[in-house]
């Protein structure tokens, strides 16, 4: 009996016969070089875009994903290649996973990375496949970067061009973006103070914060650590205010200032406030040299959407892709290696072992 053969039975008559109850056995979609894609990930894909569908627009939800539910198939693909693009760059992500988590950490004001794993699982999450779903985008993020976002080039008469085609859409109504800091005067489960004693308490705490502040501590640090609104931890951002949707007081104290500064101690029905003005824009167009920053961000993406699509095919022309019978890639080249006939593309599954639990990182 050939090799081949032998191996094609192997897996198809005497392996299933010989795998533990624990096993798994998993349908394949998709081979992209050395690695597989599976049908649980195909359908947890689908179910994915289900959900960000509903999240996005939930009256056209059902539009939406019949609208891209076709190029699933595709992006697990892109993944792939730009998965293993990453690899052969050397990328591993180690570095910045661990500062993402350490900032989530931080922004959750949890202690540890053990209490972050906590807080996953108590949602339903696995730790393990979060942080593997987290490094994968942090490395095809970097190799988009390096390979096709470096590449990309902005000059001052596109910036001029989009700014005069697009006049009507950067018209703005004056607003103001705002932080705040708050310590409430809402009564404590267990406290035993009366309403005086929290007023008193609480003025105190937000005047110590105040002069933190003043003193050159950063307000988005203190909001984080002392602020009991729930913007804390977004260092206190508020988002952006027009005229005519604050209180009147609040109104006339913040349009009256100018970006980075702080106000003095509010009170209000919740408790204590101290407001900064992070951004402070007048109404009408502003000029270009005020926005051109978010005009080269709009021509960059723009010109990436396309440049990363030819870059994709691209990979896919150099790679060994091998689609089951039955499903689509949208992306597909007509110059891509197609697979040799052989015995062994009936296979319809492959077994898995269920995941061992691994450490940290």
């Amino acid at each position: 009996m050939r090799k081949l053969d032998f191996l094609v039975l192997f897996c198809l008559v005497i392996l299933p016969g010989a795998l533990r109850a624990d096993t798994i056995v998993e349908q394949i979609v998709a081979r992209v070089n050395n690695q597989i894609i599976t049908s649980s990930e195909f359908q947890r894909s689908e179910e994915e875009l289900k959900k960000e569908a509903q999240q996005q627009d939930p009256v056209n939800a059902d539009k939406i994903v019949s609208g891209r539910e076709k190029d699933v198939l595709r992006d697990l693909i892109d993944q792939q290649l730009l998965l293993q693009r990453g690899k052969d760059l050397g990328i591993t992500a180690d570095t910045e996973l661990i500062k993402k988590l350490d900032q989530m950490r931080k922004d959750m004001n949890l202690d540890s990375m053990e209490d972050l794993e906590k807080a996953a699982q108590a949602q339903g999450v696995s730790f393990e496949e979060f942080k593997q779903n987290m490094r994968n985008q942090i490395i095809t993020q970097q190799v988009i970067s390096k390979e096709v976002g470096s590449r990309l080039v902005i000059d001052k008469q596109e910036e001029q061009k989009f700014y005069d085609e697009h006049k009507s859409e950067l018209d703005q109504p004056e607003q103001v973006r705002l932080s705040e800091i708050l310590i409430s005067t809402e009564k404590k489960p267990t406290g035993t103070q009366d309403e005086n004693q929290l007023l008193q308490a609480a003025q105190t705490k937000a005047n110590s914060v105040l002069d933190e502040i003043q003193k050159g501590a950063k307000f988005e640090d203190i909001a984080k650590k002392d602020s009991e609104g729930p913007s804390a931890a977004q260092g206190g951002d508020l988002g952006y205010f027009k005229r005519g949707t604050l209180a009147k007081e609040l109104e006339d104290k913040t349009f009256a200032m100018k970006p980075g500064d702080v106000s003095e101690v509010i009170q209000t029905k919740q408790g204590f406030i101290i407001l900064k003005v992070t951004e402070h824009t007048q109404a009408g167009v502003p000029p270009l040299g005020q926005i051109e920053p978010r005009i080269q961000d709009a021509l960059y993406m723009q010109k990436l959407q396309p440049a990363l699509r030819e870059y994709l095919t691209k990979l896919r022309e150099d790679a060994f892709i091998d689609i089951k019978p039955g499903y689509v890639d949208t992306g597909a080249s007509p110059n891509e290696t197609r697979p040799i006939e052989t015995a062994a593309k009936d296979d319809k599954a492959k077994p898995l072992k269920k995941k061992k639990k691994l450490g940290v990182f």
